[in-house]
């Protein structure tokens, strides 16, 4: 995949989008003839964004932050057909139980908080510090299903 520049502040749906867009239109434009798909995930509490930490201490500083709240975890999703760009982007409410820092310690030693929005893999380890979602669960790991096929229902086979 060629190198994107992703934006990392402004209104979270819109930066989700901005980002998978950015992402789809530069495969593409090197591949005008396939199909393309184009996801970014963050992670939202309230206006503050929280994509992918850094380091260590930085997914500690996010999960603290996360812990025994209620979150959005937003994934903007852009498809690419013979050159026409189609987005959207998918919510789901994530609670997280109340931990204190043996669990962060427990999770972070996992290292699954790598290359994660906000810090977690729900699919994995990270299933521990939730207490409840409400919405679409895959999209939550990171690639909402049914919103990829309102985009484009020609995914699935005919009957």
């Amino acid at each position: 995949m060629p190198d994107v520049e992703e934006l990392t502040e402004g209104p979270p749906h819109e930066l989700a989008m901005e980002n998978a867009h950015r992402k789809a239109i530069a495969v593409a434009r090197l591949r005008p003839q396939a199909l393309v798909l184009g996801v970014d995930t963050v992670v939202a509490l309230g206006a503050r964004v929280y994509g992918k930490p850094a380091d260590r201490r930085q997914a500690a500083a996010t999960l603290r932050a996360l812990a025994g709240r209620r979150h959005a975890v937003i994934s903007g999703v852009c498809l690419v057909r013979d050159g026409v760009p189609r987005t959207a982007a998918a919510t789901t409410a994530v609670q997280f139980r109340s931990f204190g820092e043996e669990t962060v310690a427990w999770y972070l030693d996992s290292g699954e908080w790598r290359e994660r929005a906000g810090g977690y893999a729900i699919q994995g380890r990270g299933a521990a510090l939730v207490a409840a979602i409400d919405g679409d669960y895959l999209n939550v790991v990171g690639l909402p299903v049914p919103l990829l096929l309102d985009l484009s229902p020609a995914l699935l086979p005919s009957t």
